[in-house]
């Protein structure tokens, strides 16, 4: 999507009705159209909601009518996720670069930053040395670069593809320097620093195994497993994460995960018998359901 290329405006128009009509039959949100043609054309809300484009002469597209209707095809049959579509996708602040080799950040884990800051708020940790551990696109660690401005953000993934797309997003936003990579497992390779980390904050694999392949057809077929499936259980990352960390975190460091619904109680019993860790809290996303689990090493 670099050379752009002209259509005019009726044509562009011609290929959004049809496009949402073809979303209304497939079962697929209109509103996925308008939101890409913003990000393939450039056109704003204004313009889409009253149609004036139609009579321009010429609208500047990022790929051609023909690219973009294969592209839409491949949407309504081989159910693409339409941020694919538009190698981009909105989180928090940002736009951020996606593609296969990534999870699409869910708007609920934008709540993981808001948490991280006050939990280092209420620890005094607000600085020093913080881990994205499973970064991807790199959401959260350029959500912790942006709001931990005097923190340095180690940010790791084993997926070579995937931190190839989140040392772009860190490039692009401005926090190349901010934000440190590393292709690895886990805490593997930030051993040098074990004991000074203010805080780790992570949204790991928690799907289980058995589960994976009877979620969405968009994520089954286009997400990348590898980042979705958590073992049996869904929870094995979890738990490596809770029976390392404690090395790595400063005494009272913050301790911070995404899970799956119905994995809380569970996440807190494993937190409570670590006997590492105190001020175990859950958290509920915007829907209700338990998602986060934050706590704090013992000093």
């Amino acid at each position: 999507m670099i050379n752009q290329q002209p259509v005019t405006g009726l044509e562009l128009w011609q290929w959004r009705n049809e496009a949402i009509q073809s979303a209304i039959t497939h079962d697929i949100s209109p509103v996925e159209v308008d939101w890409l043609l913003q990000e393939i054309a450039g056109l704003d809300r204004l313009s889409l909601r009253l149609e004036s484009f139609k009579v321009w002469d010429q609208v500047q597209t990022q790929i051609s009518l023909a690219e973009l209707d294969q592209l839409w095809l491949r949407r309504l049959h081989d159910r693409l996720p339409v941020q694919y579509i538009a190698g981009v996708t909105p989180w928090r602040k940002f736009k951020l670069a996606v593609s296969s080799a990534v999870l699409i950040p869910r708007p609920e884990t934008e709540m993981l930053i808001d948490l991280a800051v006050a939990a280092g708020v209420s620890s005094g940790l607000q600085s020093g040395h913080w881990a994205d551990l499973g970064t991807g696109s790199g959401a959260i660690a350029l959500g912790l670069a942006e709001v931990l401005i005097n923190a340095t953000i180690h940010a790791v993934d084993f997926s070579p593809e995937a931190l190839a797309v989140a040392k772009t997003n860190a490039e692009n936003l401005g926090f190349g320097e901010q934000v440190k990579f590393y292709q690895s497992s886990w805490w593997e390779p930030l051993e040098s620093l074990k004991g000074q980390f203010s805080g780790m904050v992570s949204n790991p694999p928690y799907i289980p195994s058995d589960t994976v392949l009877t979620l969405q057809p968009e994520v089954v077929k286009h997400e990348p497993h590898l980042a979705l499936d958590g073992g049996v259980d869904g929870l094995d990352c979890i738990r490596h994460l809770i029976e390392v960390s404690p090395a790595y975190l400063r005494p009272g460091g913050a301790w911070l995960i995404e899970m799956m619904a119905g994995q809380a109680d569970i996440v807190r019993e494993l937190l409570e018998n670590k006997g590492h860790y105190c001020n175990i809290s859950i958290h509920r996303d915007l829907a209700g359901t338990e998602r986060f689990a934050v706590a704090y090493t013992t000093v």
